[in-house]
Order: C-alpha cells, then sequence, then structure tokens
C-alpha cells in the first residue's frame, strides 16, 4: 500500500480541513477586517483565532506518517543516498516557497502604499532573503516575509532529522547485527524525548525537536500496522499520548493524538484508509494544501488593504471581505499548484523547463540567422 500512499483520500481530506482552519486562523490572526468585523461575531473570531492553529498538528502527523511508508516502511531507511533525498526535499519544499515569498514581498509592497498595519511586513534585506532562502530566518531572529512559513522550515528540518537518526541506526545496526529494530528504538527515544520533554519548553519551538513528538507518532503508527499485536501497541501509544497530556496538557498535542489514533484505526482497516468515500472537492483541496498555505497571507492581504481603503468602517462589508478572502486563497491556491508546484519543485523539474526554454530559444536564434542568409 504504502507505494500510493500519499495519494490516499483520508490524508487529503484531513490536510484540506487543516488547511481551511490555518487560512481561517490567519485571516483572524492579520489585517484590518477582522477587527472592523469583530463586533458582528465575536465568539467566532475568537474561536478560530485561538484553535485555527492547532491544525498544522494535522500536517505534521501525517507527515510523519507519509515519510515511514515513502522512505522507511519497515524501519530502516530504503533511500539509497540519503543526502539525495534531503536535497530533493529541500527543492519539493523552497522552489515553491520562494514563488511565493516573491509574491509575499510584492503584495506587501502594494499593501503598505495603502494601509499602515502590523500584518504588513518591511521591505527585506539581504540578511533576510538569504535566511528564507535557507529556512534560517527563525534561528536568526529574522522578520518572517509572510505568515506560516516557520512550517516549511520545521518540515524540512523534520525530514533531514529523521533521514539522519535512521541513517545513523542502519549504521549501528551494521556494526552490531544482534541489536534489532534500532531504527524503531531511536525514533521512539526521540517521539518520547519531544512529547516529555522539548515540547514543553517554548525555547525550543522553533526547532524540528520541539515538534517531533508529533512527527514521531505519524511515524510510529504506520509502523504498528505492520506488527502482530497492532491494536496492543496502537492502545499503547494512545497511553503514551494520555500520560505527555496528564504531565502537560497542550491542545496541540491532544489534536496530534486524535490524528495518530484516527490513522492507525484507518491503517488497521486498510479498506478506510484507501477506499473511504469522501466528497472530491475535498480531496482536490488536500492536493493544493501546500499551495493554499504558501500563498493564502500575501492574497489576503491585499484584500484587507482593499477593504480597509475603501470601507474602512462598515463591519458587514469587511465580513463579506472575509469571505472573499478566503475563496481567493483557495483559487490562488490552485492556480500556483497548477503553475508553480506542479511544475518547479524538483531540480530534474526545473532542469528539464530551463533546458527546453534554452533550446527553444537557441533553435529561434538558428532559424532567424538562416532566415537572415536566405534573404
Amino acid at each position: 500500500m504504502h507505494a500510493n500512499i500519499s495519494r490516499v483520500p483520508l490524508l487529503d481530506a484531513l490536510k484540506a480541513i487543516a488547511c481551511l482552519s490555518i487560512v481561517s486562523h490567519h485571516l483572524a490572526a492579520y489585517g484590518p477586517m477582522s477587527e472592523i468585523a469583530y463586533p458582528l461575531f465575536p465568539g467566532l473570531i475568537e474561536g478560530v483565532y485561538e484553535y485555527g492553529r492547532m491544525a498544522v498538528q494535522v500536517f505534521i502527523v501525517i507527515a510523519g506518517f507519509l515519510f515511514a511508508g515513502k522512505h522507511a516502511p519497515g524501519g530502516v531507511l530504503v533511500m539509497a543516498y540519503p543526502v539525495q533525498a534531503i536535497k530533493q526535499r529541500y527543492f519539493r519544499l523552497v522552489v515553491p516557497y520562494l514563488a511565493a515569498l516573491i509574491l509575499a514581498i510584492a503584495c506587501a509592497a502594494v499593501a503598505r502604499r495603502w494601509m499602515i498595519h502590523d500584518s504588513i511586513p518591511d521591505a527585506p534585506n539581504l540578511l533576510q532573503l538569504l535566511a528564507h532562502a535557507f529556512l534560517l530566518q527563525d534561528l536568526l531572529d529574522q522578520e518572517v516575509l509572510s505568515a506560516g512559513v516557520w512550517y516549511v522550515a520545521v518540515d524540512f528540518q523534520l525530514f533531514m532529522l529523521t533521514v539522519m537518526l535512521l541513517w545513523l541506526s542502519g549504521q549501528i545496526q551494521c556494526w552490531y547485527p544482534n541489536l534489532k529494530a534500532a531504527g524503531q528504538i531511536v525514533i521512539t527515544g526521540v517521539t518520547l524525548a519531544s512529547l516529555f520533554v522539548f515540547n514543553r519548553d517554548n525555547s525550543w519551538d522553533e526547532t524540528a525537536f520541539y515538534f517531533f513528538g508529533s512527527f514521531g507518532l505519524g511515524i510510529l503508527v504506520y509502523w504498528i500496522a505492520n506488527t502482530r499485536h497492532r491494536s496492543l501497541w496502537l492502545l499503547l501509544l494512545v497511553l503514551v499520548v494520555i500520560m505527555a497530556l496528564l504531565v502537560d496538557f497542550r491542545a496541540r498535542i491532544a489534536v496530534a493524538g486524535l490524528v495518530m489514533l484516527m490513522l492507525g484505526l484507518a491503517r488497521q482497516y486498510s479498506s478506510l484508509l484507501e477506499n473511504l468515500p469522501l466528497p472530491n472537492f475535498l480531496t482536490s483541496l488536500g492536493r493544493i494544501s501546500y499551495s493554499i498555505f504558501l500563498v493564502h497571507f500575501p492574497l489576503c492581504l491585499v484584500v484587507n488593504t482593499t477593504f480597509f481603503h475603501f470601507f474602512p468602517a462598515q463591519p458587514v462589508t469587511n465580513a463579506f471581505g472575509l469571505i472573499l478572502a478566503f475563496c481567493v486563497s483557495i483559487f490562488g491556491g490552485a492556480l500556483f499548484f497548477r503553475w508553480v508546484e506542479n511544475i518547479w519543485s524538483s531540480p530534474a523539474h526545473v532542469w528539464k523547463r530551463t533546458k527546453g526554454t534554452v533550446v527553444s530559444v537557441a533553435e529561434a536564434g538558428d532559424f532567424s540567422r538562416s532566415k537572415g542568409t536566405l534573404q
């Protein structure tokens, strides 16, 4: 099943719901439209602001689940060249991310002409641009150029850290053949350390260790489905989450635990995971969720600016603006997926497109020269 696990309807539907929750959270958190419309539905805006961000945990658990299914289905890395896999992951994340940052810089420049607001990023300097390009903006304490870009950096950190841990586990197992399941032991240990130590300390929240509890739950729930006593192991994972919440209740860990349990049950009953009937629009949104995540903030910023400029004190009109910004985010994400993410998300695609452009230009030049000779 793991060959096509990335296109499982249930996973796409969960990502779609999480993505829409994050868009709603950012609409409530940034820009004047939510402030102006607040008197109309204060409870809804406060609820979305407070709890919408928890949806990030859905992405993190699913990312761990997909990592296990694709790269280490039996607890051992199946990739031949770990460094090459890390490089591919970087390009997969960063190429569309950089395109979205260009859009964010342009939209912020437009917004600064019409509005003064804390949600508008300042014009970037060279250090900011370099830090964002290498996903180091938070570690270097640079002002972010778009909301949510921290997640891209954490996603890459989680991938790189997990590859390194499993590669090291494989080396240890080569040196000590009698040591079985080294990879599972290491991942379990780091997951527990995150749940009970790192995730309780906000000073770690710019690193993969803070989020590895959720990511590790996704990996472990995939692995236990291949064991003989998978129901017992799933119960044990649930008890670990409950213990972590009793030590220090965190809503984000509760959400991660619920997603882990859902994936564990669906994995045990594979027909649920692969064939659960779900609305097509949800699965479609799930496929483009990364693109929506990348472009929604700059697009919402432009809508915020427009409505604030023309309707600065009209709650009903600004409420309509929130709905419009939500729809524009989805439509813009679909276009971004089609024109950017789906084409430019790997080194091979970049080289293929660049090579094709160069060849076309060269052929056009040759044709022009030959045409001039004939004349």
